[in-house]
């Protein structure tokens, strides 16, 4: 039940496809074999209100948050965030050569006895897929 939470600057909206961003993220997400298609979550918020640095109103940022239940090795753990951010970091690059941008990942880990779960998505995804 892979929770990615992707926080930014309402500014970047004009220079990155957002979109297409959630849907890098679940991609590499689901490739690294160690987060399920089947409990992605990711999604996209616009911060109106941020001050960045020195103020300055065209720097930018992107956060992007990942919660998950154990049952992950940290070596297994270490990898997906390294593969997921690679592919932020690749998806930005032009954001990242052209302008002021702080681009940042962060995994957590969800304690199960605190974060009870249901879900029927695995009913309806085409093949049965995970």
């Amino acid at each position: 039940m892979p929770h990615v939470m992707i926080d930014y600057s309402r500014n970047l909206e004009d220079r990155l496809d957002l979109a297409g961003l959630c849907r890098a993220i679940r991609d590499a997400a689901a490739a690294t074999g160690v987060l399920p298609l089947a409990g992605l979550r990711v999604r996209a918020t616009a911060c109106d209100h941020v001050v960045i640095a020195d103020g300055n109103p065209e720097h930018a940022f992107l956060d992007i948050s990942l919660r998950l239940r154990a049952g992950r090795t940290h070596a297994e753990k270490e990898r997906a965030t390294q593969a997921i951010f690679s592919a932020a970091e690749a998806y930005c690059a032009e954001v990242l050569a052209t302008s002021s941008f702080l681009l940042s990942f962060e995994m957590r880990d969800i304690d199960p006895a605190l974060s009870p779960k249901t879900s029927s998505i695995r009913r309806y995804l085409a093949g049965g897929e995970e």
